[in-house]
């Protein structure tokens, strides 16, 4: 298997798309953190010192989707045409799944799991002061499109 990013003599590298078409392209990734039933109920009525948790972590996704080129050293930057972050509060925690769309030469992967990672870090950061047992993790790929070109 041939590693994109590595080149020749194992060197990190940028992947040159130059000689791609842009097409549109979709990408959506979901997460989850693990919360005490009592933080689950403190963030389903509102009751967080830090205030809503929900929307602050959405609103966070979507601008972490964006600024992805910025984190990741060897992303494209590229032009971000939608963003949508859920989080779904449950039993036992909240589920967030972000969906990034672009037309562009390159997919929106990466995006689409910076904005589930950032969105879960914004949950931790308005929630740790009254659960110290959150886990953050199974956070995937769950689909990736490409339109084919005409």
């Amino acid at each position: 298997m041939e590693l994109s990013h590595i080149d020749g003599s194992g060197r990190a590298v940028m992947v040159d798309v130059s000689g791609k078409r842009p097409v549109r392209r979709r990408a959506v990734a979901s997460g989850r953190i693990g919360l005490r039933p009592e933080t689950v109920g403190m963030l389903r009525e509102g009751r967080l010192e830090k205030g809503d948790a929900i929307a602050c972590a959405r609103t966070a996704g979507i601008m972490a989707a964006k600024r992805t080129a910025g984190l990741i050293p060897l992303c494209h930057p590229l032009p971000v045409d939608h963003v949508a972050v859920d989080c779904s509060l449950q039993e036992e925690g909240v589920e967030v799944r972000a969906s990034v769309t672009t037309t562009a030469r390159t997919g929106v992967e990466m995006e689409a799991l910076t904005a589930v990672s950032v969105a879960l870090l914004t949950l931790y950061d308005m929630c740790k002061a009254v659960d110290g047992s959150m886990v953050m993790g199974e956070i995937r790929l769950l689909e990736k499109t490409k339109e084919e070109a005409d």
